[in-house]
């Protein structure tokens, strides 16, 4: 039987089809799938892009990923994957693919910072690589060096990563891009209930009557989310009833029965009327209210996250800029913002709010009000106040946007109706990112509409393991495994018993987030830093800043790349890196299911994993050399901890390879080859590059073949991570279990996943800790004392309160974006929005090398409503200029395309390195989560 490649394709795509639809499937289609098929290996894993976690189907032949589809016992997907998913293959076959080590090196064969690159050895990569480090980490100490890490860690290499910075170097300078999308939304739930990630799943799609987005596209960037979506309200088109909140219209609103567009930040007023409409239509929910939950709020002048103006003039930044950057220590009242903040009594319009609490810890203050205080709060959000100040459409008449927030509360409102509440970048990228987290929530608590089947907020990852290595296994600044956090003394004493490490070892200050470890670089406090898995020199605000600092600065920058992108080229020294089926590994997806897959395949050249990198930068540390004395900027004494470490049996001539990931133990019980490692199907051995090496003999870090750790470490860093969850409500289950299911949601206790949590009838957590006869506890055990007071601030002859088993419902104002062109007087008189477009990926560093990606979507389009076009002079896919205060690209705008933005406003994606809009934008961040901004800056636009 013979056929081409096209009908082939077509033939074993219908194939799959049928079968994961149970329909009949002919013999003679049957047969000529199965003979194309011949020598094809098959086995289970995950998408490598966005955070629902999509399950696939790869199948492998001759070391090459051969075809992609849709898993269908994947009851993430049920067998469909979205456009980027069905290209999990040709990711990793780009045709300019690094393969080996490159090093900036003049003709005489030495580092020069201004060479170009040229191949290296791994030998001599890592030399140049401690060589470098060694001089800064001597110069500057712990706090001199950092790593950007990632929500796209496998979550053994985010392990990995953590234990060498906390742990070894004792630095807490290590922060992923997660901090760029997922941070407000942990905060959220932290100050919220006292614990991160989500209390509903998926299922909740189908078991709802409403879906609302408030900031999420789901239509392109969680795509088979929406497609449940879809599914749920064809299938009962009368009760299902879908709301596209948004700054612009994009492709939910095709299936939205209604659409709101709403003037960006504006998004804490609507959340604010909706929750005072709670109140005077009775609609609160008080039995739930009373035993679960207490009034909260903090302060108002928090700042924007900005730099401090001091240092930014000192740094030389533009007048220009510093027309915004002012506004992180002196504001003017709006008028608008004089009613949203009439209820504290302090500003009126035209007064000047200095930001009193704009520094360190000020921002996270928050105390408990009374029920009184909260109404008080909430009633100058009135329709007409709301609607005027929030109407984002020009074109639309005042009386319809009325009409469409009446609409959204009586939706919320509806005592027999369920609610489910979904957000992405709008919510999280915003300089209120926790506020209005913690808005959304305050509605639902309000309603009892909660941690319920189709009832509850849920916040979306952007990132395919921004929940399970960023946050959960905690590679933020500030955090250690299972919601540990490393200011909290017991917390450190915990990490450092479970990495058997000496007490003292791990820092107790937080260390620099994302964007800090940038502007550190720029003041020179940081000079030595290693990318993994990111691109922070394409996915950073204000880019032009950080560019001048990797190139003209005293530093040296490590990245970890497959393909040349920004960050790679900005850096010193390129590590060539295996990609995500070349490897072991496992991700968390956003409704806290955790999925492991089994290397596929063997990396090409000399290519390797970044938790080899990890593991063999790890042996050129010597004890004595990272856990002596350390004196850090701030004044603190890290205590040299040698004499302990001795003690413990430790030598202090020993590596950190040895005490991190060589453990005596690791060897003894997690031995390679491993039956786990056999497939299904097949009955064959999966490879283990780290653990035995591969065909290829890579001349490894010590200049010899490598050939293999012994042992199987993924497993055993695997199974001493969950040793942090076990038994403290993010219990996870060992490493075989998930190589035989399609992943589970944590917590996972006797063997059984978790639904919904904080609910007796589905969390065996919320039984343990619910009084008897209640039906829910929110158990998350951080910040739950807080002092007491009013809206104006905490009063100490209240004292404090105690709030075991109990969430908050925050009051938060209302306040005017620092860049809002409204009060704009230097013809920055358009918002810049960024985001995704479905085709690519981030900085389309993988998705721009597959073909059919390529030609979908070749370049960035700077999406304009037509009449703005017209205004200006220009017509569809004209080249313009767009400049904020901060720098300038050039885009072709799009006028007709599927993001449709209001008068003022235009769109640009942020995959085209060619067009690099992070020069535009504006690095404010919300200060208590740090997260930047990327959805609002003031713009102008001309022709080129």
């Amino acid at each position: 039987m013979s056929m081409n490649r096209r009908d082939f394709l077509k033939t074993t795509a219908a194939v799959a089809a049928a079968s994961a639809a149970g329909i009949a499937i002919p013999e003679d289609a049957k047969a000529a799938a199965e003979a194309g098929q011949e020598g094809w290996q098959w086995d289970k894993a995950v998408c490598r892009f966005c955070g629902t976690g999509c399950g696939i189907m790869l199948a492998t032949k001759d070391n090459k990923v051969v075809a992609v589809k849709g898993d269908p016992y994947s009851p993430v997907n049920r067998g469909i994957n979205c456009i980027k998913g069905y290209f999990n293959a040709k990711i990793m076959y780009g045709a300019d693919r690094l393969t080996q080590p490159l090093l900036r090196l003049n003709d005489k064969g030495e580092f020069d910072k201004n060479a170009p690159f040229r191949p290296v050895s791994w030998k001599r990569a890592f030399d140049e690589m401690e060589r470098q480090f060694k001089k800064y980490y001597n110069e500057l100490g712990p706090t001199g060096v950092a790593i950007f890490g990632s929500g796209q860690y496998t979550i053994q290499e985010g392990y990995a990563a953590v234990k060498l910075v906390k742990a070894g170097w004792r630095s807490n300078n290590i922060d992923p891009n997660a901090r760029h999308c997922m941070a407000s939304a942990v905060v959220g739930f932290y100050q919220t209930f006292g614990i991160d990630e989500p209390a509903g799943c998926y299922d909740d799609i189908e078991l709802t009557d409403t879906v609302i987005t408030w900031g999420a596209n789901m239509a392109e960037m969680h795509p088979i989310l929406w497609s449940r979506v879809s599914d749920a309200k064809l299938n009962n088109p009368d009760k299902y009833y879908v709301v596209n909140l948004s700054t612009y219209r994009n492709r939910c609103s095709n299936l939205a029965d209604m659409e709101i567009i709403f003037r960006p930040n504006t998004d804490l007023a609507i959340m604010n009327y909706i929750a005072r409409e709670i109140l005077h239509r009775n609609a609160v929910n008080w039995d739930f209210v009373k035993k679960h939950t207490v009034f909260a709020t903090g302060h108002a002048d928090i700042g924007y996250g900005l730099r401090d103006p001091k240092k930014a003039k000192e740094l030389g930044y533009s007048a220009k800029e510093m027309q915004t950057i002012v506004k992180q220590d002196v504001k003017v009242v709006t008028p608008e913002e004089a009613v949203a903040l009439s209820p504290i009594g302090k500003w009126k319009a035209g007064d000047e709010m200095v930001m009193k609490h704009n520094k360190g810890k000020a921002p996270f203050w928050h105390w408990e009000i009374s029920f009184e205080d909260f109404k008080k709060a909430v009633e100058p959000y009135t329709l007409d106040y709301v609607a005027k100040v929030a109407k984002g459409d020009k074109n639309e008449s005042l009386e319809s946007f009325k009409r469409k927030l009446q609409k959204l509360a009586d939706l919320y409102c509806d005592p027999n109706r369920k609610v489910v509440s979904f957000w992405t970048m709008g919510f999280n990228q915003h300089v209120r990112g926790s506020w209005i987290n913690e808005l959304v929530y305050t509605v639902h608590l309000l309603l009892g509409k909660q941690a319920e089947p189709g009832n509850g907020a849920f916040s979306l990852t952007g990132q395919p393991s921004a929940c399970g290595t960023a946050r959960e296994v905690g590679t933020f600044a500030h955090r250690l495994p299972a919601d540990l956090l490393v200011a909290n003394p017991k917390h450190r004493k915990i990490a450092e018993k479970l990495w058997k490490v000496p007490h003292g070892t791990i820092n107790p200050k937080v260390g620099s987030h994302f964007l800090k470890i940038m502007r550190d670089m720029e003041e020179g406090k940081i000079k030595w830093v290693w990318v993994h898995v990111n691109n922070p020199w394409q996915n950073t605000a204000n880019a032009n800043h950080w560019l001048k600092t990797a190139r003209t600065m005293d530093n040296f920058i490590v990245v970890n790349e497959c393909y040349p992108g920004v960050s790679a080229r900005v850096a010193d020294l390129i590590l060539p890196i295996a990609m995500i089926y070349e490897k072991w590994g496992a991700y968390g997806n956003a409704e806290r299911r955790t999925q492991h897959w089994r290397q596929q395949v063997v990396a090409p050249g000399n290519a390797m994993p970044d938790l080899w990198t990890i593991a063999e930068f790890a042996k050129r540390f010597k004890l004595k050399e990272v856990w002596k004395e350390h004196k850090l900027p701030d004044g603190t004494v890290l205590p040299d901890v040698l004499e302990e470490a001795k003690a413990m049996g430790y030598d202090p001539e020993m590596t950190l390879f040895d005490v991190l990931y060589n453990r005596p133990e690791y060897r003894q019980n997690f031995p390679w080859p491993d039956p786990i490692a056999k497939n299904p199907g097949t009955g064959k051995m999966h490879p283990n590059t780290e653990a035995e090496g591969d065909f290829r003999n890579v001349v490894g870090s010590d200049g010899k073949v490598f050939k293999g750790y012994g042992f199987f470490i993924q497993k055993a860093l695997w199974e001493e991570y969950r040793k942090f969850g076990l038994g403290h409500g993010h219990d996870l289950a060992d490493f075989d279990t998930y190589q035989k299911v399609r992943g589970l949601r944590w917590p996972v206790v006797n063997g059984k996943e978790t639904k919904w949590r904080f609910n007796v009838n589905y969390d065996p957590y919320a039984r343990k800790y619910a009084k008897p006869g209640e039906k829910f506890a929110f158990y998350g055990p951080l910040l739950k004392t807080i002092k007491r007071g009013n809206l104006q601030g905490p009063i100490a002859s209240m004292g404090k309160c105690h709030l075991p088993n109990k969430a908050k419902i925050f009051w938060r104002p209302f306040m005017v974006h620092p860049e809002d062109p409204k009060y704009d007087n230097n013809g920055y008189n358009f918002w810049l929005c960024t985001g995704r477009v479905l085709e690519h990926w981030h900085t389309g560093t993988m998705t721009m090398r597959v073909p059919e990606l390529y030609r979908a979507m070749p370049e960035a389009l700077c999406y304009m409503n037509p009449e703005d076009a017209k205004a200006l002079g220009l017509q569809r896919f004209d080249l313009v200029v767009v400049e904020s205060r901060r720098g300038k690209v050039k885009a072709r705008i799009e006028t007709r395309g599927r993001n449709k933005p209001p008068r003022g406003l235009v769109m640009i994606p942020w995959f085209d390195e060619k067009i690099l809009v992070n020069k535009v934008c504006l690095d404010a961040t919300c200060p208590l989560s740090k997260e930047t901004d990327y959805k609002k800056a003031a713009v102008k636009i001309y022709k080129a």
